[in-house]
C-alpha cells in the first residue's frame, strides 16, 4: 500500500531562509547566485518528485526487499525506474562544481532536498546519499587523473558509489581491518571480505564505485596502516568507456529489521586473483581520507532521524484527524482522537521535535557552504570548528529523538500502529538503524566529549553558549504572551549546559571512565538545548511577523505555540540528563563481569 506524502514546504522554507540564511549563502563566491524564487522552485519540484516518484515505491521496497541472483543484486520493483527518473531530472548533481557537470547550488539547499528523499523513501535515498559523500571524498583527496576519470559520471548519477569499511572482525574498530592490497604497477589488487555494505550492488546504474579500506603488506599495524582505494564494479577504460567486470561480487544480502528496500551486502573481493583498485590520497593515510565521507554521512544520518520523524508525524496526524474514538471533556458526542489531550500531547511532541531537528540540521549544514565558499579565511576556520562541534550532536541527538518520535507515531495509531498495513511501523523499523549507522550514538558522544570539548578546552562550546545567551536576552525583551515559562526553561537549560561543561572539565582527569560514562547524557543535554536555541530563534522571528500583521495564514502564530511547547516539554529534560551525568562512572563500572 502506497502512503501519500506531502513535504512540509512552508516550514522547510522558514528553516532554510529565516533561520539558516539560504538566500545569503547562495550569493557566496563559487555558488550559482540563485535568487529566492529559483531556490524555492527547486525545493517545490523536489517535493513533487518525492511525492509522485519515490513515495509510491517505498512500501514496495519494504515488502519485497532485495535478493542476489547469480552475481548481482536485484532491487525491489520500481526502484530502477525511479532511479532513472532521478538521474534524468539531474537531482544528484545539485551541490557540485559546474565544471564537472554539477549545478553549483548550496549544500544547504541539497540538505533540504535530501530530507525530502529520506522522508519519501529512506531505502532509495541511501544510494544517492552515499554517492554524494563519495564525490566529496574523491574531490578532496584523489589525484587529478582519478577525478577526471570518475567524477563526472558520479555527479550526473549515471554511476553510484558506496563505502566499504566494515568486516566481520572490524566494526567500529577499523584498526582491525584485514582486507589486503598489493601493489601492481599503476594500480593495486584488493582481496578480502566486507560486510554491511549499503547498496553494495544493484542493476540500475551503469557502474558502482566502491571506496574500500585495505591494508598494504608493509603498512604499520593499527589505524595508521590503512589505505583507501577506489574500486569500480566495472573497469573504466582510458576514454571513459565501460570495460570488464572487476573481481568482486555480492555474496548475500542481509535480512533486516528495516530499510529492506536497501541492499546491505556481504562483498567478496579478489576471489580470482584480486580486484583492481586505485589509491586515493597517500598510502597508509586512508582513515583521514575516509573520514571526509564519514563526516558527510554522519550529517546525512542525522537527517534520517528528521526525515523519518516528519513522515511518521504526518501519518499520525492524518490518522488522529480521522479516527473517531471515545469522548472528550466539554465536547459533545464521540470525537476524533485529536480532541483527546494525551493524543495532542504526543502529536505536539512529534511536531515540535521535528521542527527543532529541522532548524538545527539546516543551521548546522549552512556551515558547510561557509567553509567552502566564504572569502574570509578566518570565517571559514570558525565555521569549520562550529561544524566539527555540532556534527556528532546532529547525528546523535536527531537519531535518538527520531526513535522516540517514530515510536509515538505508532502509539497515536494505537493497535493499528502495530499492524503493517497502516505504514506507521515501517518508519519505526527504518529509523532504528540510524543511531547505529556511521558510528553509534556512544561513538558520537565520545567524539563530542573527547575531541570537541575536552581536547578543545570547551572553546568552541563556550562560543556556542554565548550565542545561546544572546538569543535568551533578546527573547526576554519581547515579552511574548504566555511565553515566560518556556523562556525560563531555556535560560535554565543554558545554565545546566554550563554546569555540565564545568563538571566534565573538572572530573575527566581524576576518573578515567568519566568521559565514556557521561558522554551520552552530555550529548543529549547539548542536543536538547540546541533544539531550544533554534526554536527560540524561530519564536523571535515569528513574533516580529505577527506584530506587523504578516501572518495571514497563522503560520507564525503556530510557530510561537510550537516553540513554547518545546520549551515547556523538551527543554526541562536537561535536568535529568545533568543529574545522571553527575553520577559519574562509579555505579556504571561497579559490578564485576561475572556479577552481571
Amino acid at each position: 500500500m502506497s502512503i501519500p506524502y506531502t513535504p512540509p514546504l512552508r516550514d522547510m522554507q522558514f528553516a532554510l531562509f529565516e533561520l539558516a540564511g539560504l538566500e545569503e549563502i547562495a550569493k557566496l563566491p563559487g555558488l550559482a547566485d540563485s535568487d529566492r524564487e529559483t531556490l524555492i522552485a527547486v525545493l517545490e519540484e523536489a517535493g513533487r518528485f518525492g511525492s509522485e516518484v519515490l513515495a509510491p515505491v517505498n512500501a514496495i521496497g519494504d515488502q519485497q526487499g532485495t535478493r542476489v541472483e547469480g552475481k548481482n543484486v536485484i532491487p525491489a520493483e520500481g526502484f530502477d525506474a525511479a532511479y532513472r527518473a532521478f538521474v534524468a531530472a539531474g537531482w544528484q548533481s545539485l551541490p557540485f562544481d559546474p565544471a564537472r557537470g554539477g549545478q553549483g547550488l548550496p549544500v544547504l539547499l541539497s540538505t533540504a532536498v535530501n530530507e525530502i528523499w529520506l522522508s519519501s523513501n529512506m531505502a532509495f535515498s541511501l544510494c544517492c546519499m552515499l554517492t554524494l559523500g563519495a564525490v566529496t571524498t574523491i574531490e578532496t583527496h584523489a589525484s587529478a587523473a582519478l577525478k577526471d576519470r570518475f567524477l563526472r559520471k558520479l555527479i550526473s548519477g549515471e554511476w553510484t558509489a558506496t563505502m566499504d569499511l566494515t568486516e566481520p572482525q572490524a566494526g567500529s574498530d577499523l584498526a582491525a581491518v584485514k582486507t589486503r592490497a598489493e601493489r601492481a604497477g599503476d594500480h593495486y589488487l584488493i582481496t578480502g571480505q566486507k560486510i554491511f555494505i549499503t547498496w553494495g550492488d544493484q542493476d540500475f546504474s551503469e557502474n558502482i564505485i566502491h571506496l574500500v579500506l585495505a591494508r598494504l603488506p608493509d603498512g604499520p599495524p593499527g589505524i595508521k596502516g590503512i589505505s583507501l582505494f577506489l574500486v569500480p564494479k566495472f573497469l573504466v577504460k582510458e576514454d571513459g568507456g565501460i570495460g570488464a567486470r572487476n573481481d568482486f561480487y555480492p555474496v548475500s544480502v542481509e535480512h533486516k529489521l528495516g530499510i529492506r528496500g536497501s541492499p546491505t551486502c556481504v562483498m567478496s573481493f579478489g576471489d580470482q586473483g584480486g580486484a583492481v583498485g586505485y589509491l586515493i590520497g597517500r598510502e597508509h593515510e586512508g582513515i583521514g581520507c575516509m573520514f571526509t565521507m564519514m563526516n558527510h554521512a554522519r550529517i546525512d544520518v542525522g537527517l534520517q532521524g528528521l526525515g523519518n520523524s516528519e513522515r511518521a508525524f504526518r501519518l499520525a496526524l492524518a490518522y488522529a484527524k480521522e479516527r473517531v474514538q471515545g469522548t472528550s471533556p466539554g465536547q459533545p458526542g464521540r470525537v476524533t482522537i485529536i480532541r483527546h489531550p494525551d493524543v495532542r500531547r504526543m502529536l505536539m511532541l512529534m511536531k515540535a521535535g521535528t521542527e527543532a531537528m529541522r532548524a538545527f540540521a539546516y543551521s548546522t549544514t549552512a556551515t558547510l557552504d561557509r567553509i567552502h565558499h566564504d572569502p574570509d579565511p578566518e570565517a571559514r576556520a570558525w565555521h569549520e570548528t562550529r561544524c566539527a562541534l555540532l556534527t556528532p550532536v546532529l547525528k546523535g541527538w536527531c537519531t535518538e529523538l527520531g526513535q522516540e518520535l517514530c515510536s509515538l507515531g505508532v502509539q497515536v495509531h494505537g493497535g493499528m500502529g502495530y499492524i503493517e498495513e497502516t505504514g506507521a511501523a515501517q518508519f519505526l523499523r527504518d529509523v532504528r538503524i540510524t543511531n547505529i549507522f556511521e558510528g553509534t550514538t556512544g561513538i558520537q558522544a565520545m567524539d563530542l566529549v573527547g575531541r570537541k570539548v575536552i581536547k578543545d578546552n570547551a572553546r568552541a562550546l563556550n562560543e556556542l553558549i554565548a550565542e545561546m545567551q544572546a538569543v535568551s536576552t533578546q527573547l526576554a525583551g519581547l515579552h511574548i504572551e504566555g511565553y515566560a515559562q518556556s523562556q525560563g526553561h531555556f535560560l535554565a537549560g543554558i545554565a545546566v549546559l554550563t554546569k555540565a561543561r564545568d563538571w566534565l572539565l573538572a572530573n575527566y582527569t581524576a576518573d578515567i571512565n568519566a568521559p565514556g560514562a557521561v558522554c551520552f547524557n552530555f550529548l543529549m543535554l547539548l542536543g536538547t538545548v540546541c533544539g531550544a536555541w533554534q526554536m527560540n530563534r524561530a519564536a523571535i522571528i515569528a513574533k516580529s511577523k505577527v506584530d506587523v500583521g504578516e501572518d495571514p495564514d497563522g503560520f507564525y502564530r503556530a510557530k510561537l505555540v510550537t516553540a513554547r511547547f518545546y520549551g515547556e516539554h523538551f527543554t526541562p529534560r536537561v535536568h535529568g540528563y545533568f543529574q545522571t551525568l553527575c553520577a559519574g562512572s562509579e555505579s556504571i563500572m561497579a559490578l564485576a563481569e561475572e556479577e552481571f
